[in-house]
């Protein structure tokens, strides 16, 4: 239970960062790929909206431009939520601070897995709940991911983790001549490149296994995972629980001391 307060709780240290961010983005390529079965969308991949939005103002589709505005609109309404939640637990300095948007993430999941198939209806952006749905997800999961990490990690989208990897590999690699002083050579961030290669298989792995899951299970395959975020997020919460319980006791019993 300690291991799993630390794991989202409000203190951090890179190892739990590291580990947090492999687990999320195991979650993140597992709804990415298997949402893409479901309505043949990327739905954590924004700059390919952002793409299509541009696209389709152009060729006049504005069924097209609405879908790309929709996605656009919900992940960052699931990121400003991320961000209102964790400031909001800051404020009222709450251990809960990170589990917060974790346990939002987890609940949007439970209903997706169990509610999927009556999410396909229509909405004004021309793509269907389950778009809106998934982004807004992904949005919430990104945003938690870099305010925790401090901007350092990302789990929803490998772009700029697969450029800090090639970075570090061109390190690696570069050939250091002999007689240049050790102070001055080029050298990999051995850590970086452990961190960055775990977030990127971990999201293949969850790709693979999201995929399978959809073609196979459906959308109830999502409950497993929502009860594993759902787990991550509790011990804080829990704690939170617990302190304010005792202030509350604490209160009353100061209460009861000064009546007449």
């Amino acid at each position: 239970m300690r291991r799993l307060r630390h794991l989202t709780g409000q203190h951090r240290t890179p190892y739990m960062n590291r580990l947090l961010g492999g687990l999320l983005a195991f979650n993140a390529g597992a709804i990415n790929a298997g949402g893409f079965l479901l309505v043949s969308m990327y739905t954590s991949h924004m700059t390919g909206f952002a793409s299509l939005l541009a696209d389709n103002l152009v060729l006049g589709n504005m069924t097209l431009v609405l879908g790309a505005i929709g996605a656009l609109l919900a992940f960052t309404t699931g990121a400003a939520v991320t961000a209102v939640l964790v400031n909001w637990a800051r404020q009222h300095r709450l251990r809960s601070e990170y589990a917060l948007p974790l346990l939002v993430e987890a609940v949007l999941m439970l209903l997706f897995g169990l509610l999927g198939a009556t999410l396909n209806r229509q909405t004004p952006f021309a793509v269907p709940l389950t778009v809106l749905v998934l982004a807004f997800t992904m949005g919430l999961q990104n945003a938690l991911v870099s305010k925790i990490s401090s901007s350092q990690i990302r789990t929803t989208h490998m772009t700029g983790v697969i450029t800090d990897l090639g970075i570090e590999l061109g390190k690696m690699f570069y050939w250091n001549r002999t007689t240049s002083p050790l102070e001055s050579r080029v050298r990999a961030n051995r850590i970086k490149l452990r961190l960055f290669g775990t977030l990127l298989a971990m999201f293949i792995a969850g790709g693979m296994v999201g995929a399978a899951g959809f073609k196979y299970i459906g959308f109830i395959w999502v409950v497993p995972l929502a009860l594993m975020l759902l787990v991550l997020s509790l011990p804080p919460l829990y704690a939170d629980f617990q302190r304010a319980a005792r202030r509350k006791a604490l209160a009353l019993a100061l209460a009861v001391k000064k009546a007449p």
